[in-house]
């Protein structure tokens, strides 16, 4: 017995919304994962969720890092896109800061 397809459109319901965000985010996480794992890929992901909070994953850490994962997110939204993503401007300087303090 096949699932029933659905239709891809906003969820209204914000609760149902949420919960669909967070089982899809781990999904895709777990198809980066296994990507990388299967093909030897390096692979990045970067999401920010409707609130403006930053979820990354990177296949290994030389590859990239938390702070160059947010670095490179500010930098092609502003420079390609022209635009900063609201609330997650602030948390990704905060990763940057905190990534020149290491360095």
């Amino acid at each position: 017995m096949a699932r029933e397809k659905i239709q891809i459109r906003k969820i209204d319901n914000a609760t149902a919304r949420q919960v669909t965000f967070s089982k899809r985010r781990r999904g895709l996480f777990k198809k980066a994962e296994e990507l990388s794992v299967l093909c030897d890929a390096d692979v990045a992901l970067i999401i920010f969720s409707s609130t403006g909070k930053l979820f990354e994953y990177s296949s290994s850490r030389s590859f990239f890092s938390a702070a160059s994962l947010s670095f490179l997110t500010v930098y092609v939204l502003k420079e390609f896109m022209g635009f900063w993503v609201g609330e997650a401007e602030d948390k990704i300087y905060i990763y940057i800061e905190s990534f020149s303090e290491l360095s």
